[in-house]
């Protein structure tokens, strides 16, 4: 029988408890409770999050990271990059979603959560690809979706769309080659149109 999920205030009051001076924020919002916590408590915090008896949260469920440089066609005053996990309590009923923010914008790094939750393994691989942010302890940490050779991360706001370097399969050498981008920047704002009545609009 599925346990009765608490009402989200009272989550975040045992999550606030339960993680005492390392919560930096906690807030409900949409009936979701989001904890921030900083990069030095981040693995204590997910373990306490994992077995205090009121969380529980037996499963990762999501892990990636963020780029907050701008934010909302805005200058986000902080932090740059962040990693966002959505923890899931079967036994409770319950889910929670941790922020950390990686303390230094040039060199990244938060400690990997792989060895608490088997499922963090890919996700950190992932963010690590995406958007070069270290995650140590990992015992594997090397790109997941992008090429062997592939230089730079392509989920970083400052990453150019068209990318650096473009591949083909070369049919004489038989092999992939990589050049440089062949194609030209090209504008990408939507066209808007603004004639009187249009679409019977008066």
């Amino acid at each position: 029988m599925t346990a009765v999920a608490i009402r989200p205030e009272k989550l975040k009051d045992q999550i606030a408890a339960a993680l005492g001076a390392k919560v930096r924020q906690i807030s409900v919002a949409l009936d979701e409770v989001t904890v921030v916590v900083a990069a030095a408590d981040y693995l204590d915090a997910m373990r306490t999050l994992r077995d205090a008896e009121g969380c529980r949260f037996e499963q990762l469920v999501d892990l990636c990271g963020v780029d907050y440089s701008s934010y909302g066609d805005q200058v986000h005053e902080g932090a740059r990059y962040c990693v966002v996990s959505h923890l899931l309590s079967v036994s409770l009923n319950q889910r929670v979603r941790v922020k950390v923010f990686c303390p230094d914008d040039d060199f990244p790094v938060v400690a990997s959560v792989s060895d608490l939750w088997n499922s963090a393994n890919w996700y950190e691989r992932e963010a690590f690809d995406l958007f070069g942010i270290v995650f140590d302890g990992h015992n594997d940490l090397r790109r997941i979706l992008t090429d062997y050779g592939f230089i730079g991360h392509p989920f970083r706001k400052d990453f150019p769309l068209s990318g650096h370097v473009e591949m083909r399969y070369d049919a004489e050498q038989r092999r992939v080659v990589y050049e440089p981008v062949s194609i030209e920047p090209r504008e990408i704002t939507p066209r808007i149109i603004r004639e009187d009545k249009y679409g019977g609009l008066h």
